[in-house]
């Protein structure tokens, strides 16, 4: 299987996969498109064909195969994954637009490899020590900054951790977290709206917060609604696998927070132990977590907290192709669409397979980001410029879309984001979910397209997932430009079908697991169905009149996109 894949690779390479596209393939020049509103119904795309869901699995097979080993980011796998996804862009017809005139942008990443010798996690207390187990109990953080880290500090739970004047919420009210390790339990008030609730589950938020307010160290539990979904036992057999970050100009890592020197996740069977004998019990904690009743509290004794780490520099890389706008002016505009390329590699074995394929995480949106590049090269061209770019190290912390957001590589402005992340489609489905539209002009594309295609627009289903902070649109969100997620839908149109529990399953037993194949029974006449309604979005973004723009007093909008 791998010398043939290997040699499909080679084959496909020769056939496409030059510098700049054969003449023969180069696009022709773009002619002068009108930008009234009118533009955006010009050249509309035609319906799916059998042939475009051929093409769509045929991709699907290829990133998914075992040869690629799971196209972790940086290895082997991955950069013969960008290989195919730069010969189809060839192939379709866009233009190169990486560095120096390739199809590929370099990631500069920084990879840590946690060790178990050097770990600790011991709670010092006047009954006498509780030593923690590692892997069954608790994982130490990779310490980007330093190989090796040990906090000593007595500990404050916070609650979420949370600090939002806006809502007027504080979880640090009444402690003094300086010099202290800060014990943190995974989400976001309830009570917030879903924006707001999305953002400030994120760590990269508390972290922040809790760097300035002087914490020292963090000890993360889970969510437990979350890891009743994701047991702690499974995430945590994989504790092998490495993490990364992003490099800058200087080689140091980006978004680290060094101020804060060790940190620590704990599984929630085990905050049983470390809440003994505080003011609340862990059932105490998490009854009232839940309530919205939080009361931070400084636990007796100290902590030791430890860990060590390998680390070392590593480059991945994006795939970026261009299809150059027709308008003299809006062609400096550009719409963006993104799908992940990586997934995670190989890793603990379940039931002899140790191959994370990532069939629908994400090979599938994958192929329908080249499918919506090759069609969308058959059309005239929108009045803004449209770039495609599988990103790299999204498994990692969207390390890819964050780096390919702040540095382009090309002259003006991104103006949009259309990202497709593990579209599960596992049966003909009527519907679609675009997460995030409702916040900008996006909307009304959004809602336009679908109707064309009578596909119905079904709204996040698991909003108390926070999904949208949590894949590569969220990169671009933070630079201040609209962006939305595209995903399968949940309601199939085969009868007796429940398309919403083939979801739940597959989040339940597959994501994340060496399980997610294309043995799962993909449906790709509806993946067909999903590019074309990815591009007829991308092409009404891309004639219409204005730029998007975010909804007046958006969350997102307010936080992100003011000067």
């Amino acid at each position: 299987m791998r010398s043939a894949l290997l040699l499909l690779t080679t084959l496909l390479l020769a056939a496409g996969c030059s510098q700049q596209p054969p003449e023969s393939q180069a696009p022709a020049a773009a002619p002068t498109v009108p930008t009234s509103a009118k533009a955006a119904t010009r050249a509309t795309p035609a319906a799916p064909t059998a042939a475009e869901a051929d093409r769509i699995a045929a991709h699907v097979a290829f990133l998914s195969d075992d040869g690629l080993e799971g196209r972790e980011a940086g290895t082997r796998g991955h950069e013969l994954a960008a290989l195919y996804v730069s010969s189809q862009f060839a192939q379709a017809g866009l233009i190169p637009a990486g560095d120096d005139g390739s199809w590929l942008q370099t990631v500069p990443l920084l990879r840590g490899e946690m060790l178990r010798e050097g770990s600790q996690f011991v709670l010092e207390r006047e009954g006498g020590n509780v030593e923690l187990q590692f892997e069954a109990e608790y994982l130490p953080s990779i310490g980007f900054n330093v190989p090796e880290w040990e906090v000593v500090a007595s500990l404050v739970y916070v609650g979420h951790g949370v600090v939002a004047p806006a809502f007027k919420h504080d979880d640090l009210a009444g402690v003094d977290v300086r010099g202290k390790i800060a014990i943190v339990v995974g989400g976001a008030p309830a009570r917030f709206e879903k924006d707001a609730r999305a953002l400030y589950s994120s760590n990269r938020e508390k972290q922040t917060v809790l760097a300035e307010r002087g914490a020292v160290g963090v000890v993360y539990i889970a969510d437990p609604e979350r890891e009743k979904n994701s047991p702690w036992a499974r995430s945590a057999a994989n504790w092998r696998r490495a993490g990364m970050r992003l490099r800058d100009a200087q080689g140091a890592p980006v978004d680290t927070f060094p101020q804060l020197r060790g940190n620590v996740t704990l599984s929630v069977a085990a905050a049983t132990k470390l809440f003994a004998g505080t003011p609340q019990s862990a059932e105490e904690v998490f009854r009232r977590l839940k309530a919205g009743e939080v009361q931070a509290f400084d636990l007796p004794g100290k902590a030791r907290i430890s860990g060590r780490a390998t680390l070392a520099p590593l480059s991945s890389v994006n795939v970026v192709g261009l299809l150059r706008g027709g308008d003299p002016v809006l062609g400096d505009e550009f719409v963006v669409y993104t799908a992940h390329l990586d997934h995670l590699g190989i890793g603990a074995e379940v039931d002899g397979d140790g191959i994370y394929n990532g069939a629908l995480d994400n090979a599938l949106g994958v192929g329908v980001l080249m499918e919506t590049a090759r069609l969308a090269a058959q059309l005239p061209r929108t009045a803004r410029s449209q770039l495609f770019v599988a990103v790299t190290a999204e498994e990692k912390g969207l390390l890819g879309s964050d780096h390919f957001a702040r540095n382009p590589g090309v002259a003006g402005r991104l103006v949009a984001n259309l990202n497709m992340d593990m579209p599960v489609i596992l049966s003909a489905q009527s519907d679609a979910i675009t997460i995030g539209m409702e916040h900008s002009s996006l909307n009304a594309e959004v809602q336009a397209a679908a109707a064309e295609l009578s596909i119905a627009i079904t709204p996040d289903p698991f909003p108390e997932e926070v999904s949208f902070i949590r894949s590569d649109q969220f990169s671009f969100v933070r630079r201040g430009i609209p962006a939305l997620s595209v995903k399968g839908g949940i309601t199939s149109t085969v009868a007796g079908v429940d398309a919403r529990q083939q979801l739940v399953d597959f989040r339940r037993e597959h994501y994340h697991q060496p399980s997610d194949e294309i043995a799962l029974g993909i449906h790709y006449p509806t993946a067909a169905r999903l590019a074309t309604l990815n591009l007829r979005m991308g092409q009404r973004i891309g004639n219409a009149a204005k730029a998007p723009a975010w909804n007046e007093g958006n969350f997102f909008g307010e936080r992100f996109a003011k000067p």
